[in-house]
């Protein structure tokens, strides 16, 4: 009667072992990621937002935000986490 009761839950076990190392893990793994791409934001670097703008970063805030020039002259302030992606990063200062 002891192992029928344990044999039941190896299922269960099993199917939730797959979808933690499918589902789970990867996204915990794409958002340590994004994390990191937002920090290492600098000046200068061009960048896609959530929305679908492009833009130049004109300055990195320290609330969190990002001043984006989307047009010379034109900058717009934008939350870091809804920075999408970094297209072309400016060169470390030496």
């Amino acid at each position: 009667m002891e192992g029928g009761a344990i044999a039941q839950f190896i299922p269960l076990i099993l199917i939730f072992a797959i979808m933690y190392f499918l589902l789970i893990r990867p996204q915990q793994k794409k958002m340590k990621q994004h994390q990191s791409m937002v920090e290492a934001l600098r000046r200068g670097d061009q960048v896609v937002t959530q929305g679908g703008m492009i833009g130049k970063v004109a300055k990195v805030k320290e609330d969190g935000e990002v001043e984006v020039e989307i047009a010379e002259g034109v900058k717009v302030r934008v939350v870091k986490s809804t920075i999408a992606q970094v297209l072309n990063k400016t060169e470390p200062a030496s």
